[in-house]
């Protein structure tokens, strides 16, 4: 591994260590608990690893499709496993279509009232 990677490994992981810890502290605090930093590396380590999974999947999805690029389809059969997920990551993705076929419409709105203009001209 070059050092360049690495050294980004190791900011990623930092990253991930800090959000646990954030997310650990705010759960704490509303379920009067406090967690050990033993338990927040651990859940950082175990977070991390599963994203290297998911990578590894999600590439593995996308080559056998004979693809280059991830899909959303590919992140939905990564989360397959587990309904909690698989369930978000489908209403999640209905979201995004919805905000992008509103997107379009409303451009094609746009578009058609400065055809309209131009050919009053």
């Amino acid at each position: 591994m070059s050092v360049d990677k690495d050294e980004t490994q190791q900011r990623l992981k930092a990253a991930v260590h800090y959000t646990v810890g954030r997310l650990c502290q705010r759960m704490g605090e509303d379920h009067r608990r406090e967690f050990s930093r033993q338990v927040i590396a651990a859940i950082a380590e175990t977070a991390f690893r599963q994203c290297d999974v998911f990578a590894k999947d999600l590439e593995a999805f996308a080559r056998h499709a004979k693809r280059s690029t991830v899909s959303s389809e590919d992140v939905k059969l990564v989360a397959r496993r587990s309904t909690a997920l698989s369930i978000y990551i489908q209403n999640k993705s209905e979201e995004l279509n919805q905000e992008q076929r509103d997107l379009k419409k409303k451009n094609a709105g746009k578009r058609k009232s400065r055809d309209t203009e131009e050919s009053r001209e």
